[in-house]
């Protein structure tokens, strides 16, 4: 049995497939597949069902998973006992992440790390806010960037970097654009487009709506803020968008302040406050608070 094995076992295992392992691990599908087979064998039992979509563990497969990450934590702490001896910091960290204004200089930040501690590998995965919250909660990522909506899952620490107004934008013909703001009741019954669900964007807009006494009517979901704007200019609705997102494209849209309430769209860094994190992790999660803004509440 090869640390390489339950390496490959844990990825497959966290990424419900076998293609999506492999690009996690930057080495062949195949490769991945044989290492899987030949654990398989030496442990006499299947650890995954291959029979549909993906993979899933099997019953002995869930029993054994946890002893197979103990088996890697345990690698990786002799390696980093013998790393602060010799005062070089190494390993890996994984950094989930939204798309970000570029006001925040995030390659600027993972740059500014890797030139300090060049044996640390980082990862960066662009996801949802939901999926990446779960993430840091799981250990999935040791820093997760995303949109905050409700309240954080206890145990975890966030660091607000970004805090804007989220204003509704229309095409430049629509009734609303002579208008220079609108109220959150007006948004009622309106066709509104939006990013979808699991978002910070998306969860700010349903909770003042549902202060209001209604729920949103989105028609139109995009993963990108600047696509947004560009369905509103085609003259499919009242966009709701982070007011950054709309620099560059006001000859084709109006802009509405949303007022009573205010709507605002916040960012921040999220990490385990709680438990054990490695090393690595730890300089990366206080290198990256000191590099991105903190915004007091």
């Amino acid at each position: 049995m090869e640390l390489r094995q339950l390496e490959y076992f844990v990825a497959v295992a966290e990424e419900a497939g076998f293609t999506r392992a492999a690009a996690r691990l930057h080495v062949a599908q195949p490769g991945v597949s044989a290492q899987i087979r030949q654990l398989e064998r030496e442990l006499g039992e299947p650890l995954f069902d291959r029979s549909g979509r993906g993979a899933r563990l099997t019953a002995v497969g869930e029993a054994v998973l946890p002893y197979a990450r103990a088996a890697l934590a345990a690698v990786s702490g002799m390696r980093q006992v013998a790393d602060e001896f010799t005062g070089l910091l190494r390993g890996r960290v994984v950094m989930g992440g939204v798309a970000t204004p570029s006001v925040l200089d995030l390659p600027g930040m993972l740059a500014a790390f890797h030139e300090r501690h060049p044996a640390v590998e980082i990862s960066l995965v662009e996801s949802g806010s939901g999926q990446l919250l779960d993430g840091v909660v799981t250990g999935r990522f040791d820093l997760g960037l995303l949109g905050l909506g409700g309240p954080l899952p206890p145990g975890l620490g966030v660091q607000v970097v970004v805090d804007q107004a989220l204003v509704a934008v229309v095409h430049r013909g629509h009734e609303l654009a002579g208008a220079r703001s609108i109220r959150v009741a007006e948004l009622k019954g309106l066709p509104l487009i939006s990013l979808p669900p699991g978002t910070g964007l998306r969860a700010a807009l349903e909770e003042v709506c549902g202060r209001a006494g209604f729920a949103p009517h989105v028609a139109f979901e995009a993963g990108e803020p600047y696509v947004l704007g560009q369905l509103a200019a085609r003259g499919l609705g009242v966009a709701v968008l982070p007011e950054s997102a709309v620099a560059g494209a006001e000859s084709e849209l109006h802009v509405l302040a949303v007022v009573e309430p205010e709507l605002r769209g916040r960012m921040g860094v999220v990490w385990r406050a709680d438990g054990q994190t490695s090393p690595a992790a730890r300089a990366f999660i206080e290198h990256a608070r000191r590099h991105l803004p903190d915004l007091a509440e």
